[in-house]
């Protein structure tokens, strides 16, 4: 799909239906759960997704104080994608308990009080940067919710085939719907913003080189994403997966020609992290 102005992807996305609706999610066989085995290695993975989706209000008010966050139709875009994200992490939850993973009423209070100092001032610091460098970075943070959010689906995928639960997958069919009318928000306005401006390029190009991570990663401790990343990637096609739908697609956007740090960093985690199953829990 080529679009001409943000304002048109946003009537794009404004356009997709939602698939997580009150109906679905009441349609869910919650009580057949337990009725399939489920490998309790993939538990953390649950939790950290959970926990992503869950913060994602606080990546929403970080963005509302920069010029990108201002934007008419980015923050339009952000107030359905703040909700449909939330609702994510709520179902994530709910799969959880009825898998036997009992979860404190307040969760969701404890998922974004647990959230480091040190992200804090970060966030911080690079607000008030992007706010001194002013618009063109906004190039720069549509080209990382695009990255992420084709990682995202891309773990979601991986996690539906190495599980193959019943009920989960489509729980995840659901969310992966979702997630990609997100990218496809994320990278058209991407594209636009990359095109227009050559200091954005460079921009975003240095920064997605230098300081890139996997999702989540930084809000959520790094073990964590150390553990979801060796047990949804480092075996079977998961790679092959990241490199062919994630990176080749980066590499498709203006100024990223040739770029190699999001499998170069999936496959170094993958292969050296060894994260024992307790301390990848919450």
């Amino acid at each position: 799909m080529n679009f001409d102005s943000n304002r048109e992807v946003l009537d794009w996305y404004e356009r997709q239906e939602r698939s997580l609706t009150p109906e679905f999610i009441g349609s869910i066989p919650w009580d057949k759960v337990r009725d399939t085995p489920f490998d309790e290695k993939f538990v953390p993975v649950l939790f950290y997704m959970r926990d992503v989706e869950t913060l994602t209000d606080m990546y929403h008010r970080e963005l509302a104080r920069t010029p990108t966050g201002r934007d008419p139709d980015i923050s339009k875009f952000m107030e359905r994608w703040g909700v449909e994200e939330i609702t994510h992490g709520e179902v994530m939850n709910r799969f959880l308990n009825e898998l036997g993973y009992e979860s404190d009423k307040k969760w969701q209070d404890q998922v974004r009080s647990a959230v480091t100092k040190a992200y804090k001032t970060n966030a911080f610091m690079l607000t008030t940067l992007t706010n001194l460098i002013g618009k063109k970075f906004t190039a720069t943070h549509m080209t990382f919710g695009a990255i992420h959010e084709m990682e995202a689906a891309q773990g979601y995928r991986r996690l539906k085939t190495l599980t193959d639960h019943p009920v989960l997958n489509p729980i995840l069919d659901a969310i992966i719907r979702e997630e990609s009318a997100h990218n496809q928000f994320y990278w058209s306005v991407a594209k636009l913003e990359l095109s227009r401006n050559k200091t954005a390029r460079r921009i975003a190009r240095f920064v997605t080189e230098r300081f890139w991570a996997p999702v989540g990663q930084g809000s959520l401790a790094k073990r964590r994403t150390q553990y979801l990343v060796k047990t949804l990637f480092s075996e079977g096609e998961g790679l092959d997966t990241i490199d062919a739908k994630v990176t080749k697609r980066v590499t498709q956007l203006p100024g990223f020609e040739g770029i190699t740090k999001i499998t170069d960093t999936i496959s170094n985690m993958a292969a050296t992290s060894n994260v024992p199953f307790e301390a990848a829990l919450p």
